[in-house]
């Protein structure tokens, strides 16, 4: 009975050390991915905020061209040159031109501060 054949192992199923190694790996995989997402929204805020701004922009130099003065607060703009109110992120002070700077309590970049230069094309009239 010493004499029995061992039947061969028909074992089924990863390692302890196989199921680890995919752990570590699908663990790096994911990190990556987090950077590589994280670096993207950065970006997408950055030119929200650009394009927020150049809009306030024109419709300031659209208020000038329309009332012949300058606005004199955000709430000028709204309604007819801007849909919504941006003053949570930016900050229109009046002057000659005025300037547009982003809040300090905003998720813009509050070093950039732009003055509106709207010039004016002086109608000629020829006899």
């Amino acid at each position: 009975m010493q004499n029995q054949i061992e039947a061969p192992k028909n074992d089924k199923g990863f390692t302890l050390v196989e199921l680890l190694i995919v752990i570590v790996i699908l663990g790096i995989l994911a990190a990556v991915t987090v950077f590589a997402v994280r670096g993207i929204t950065d970006k997408s805020q950055e030119n929200s905020c650009a394009t927020e701004k150049r809009a306030i922009e024109t419709a300031t130099e659209a208020y000038f061209a329309d009332t012949g003065g300058d606005a004199t607060t955000m709430a000028a703009l709204v309604g007819n040159y801007l849909r919504t109110d941006p003053s949570a992120r930016w900050t229109l002070t009046a002057g000659s031109p005025p300037t547009i700077s982003a809040t300090a309590n905003g998720d813009c970049d509050t070093s950039v501060a732009t003055t509106v230069v709207v010039t004016t094309i002086a109608a000629t009239t020829t006899t």
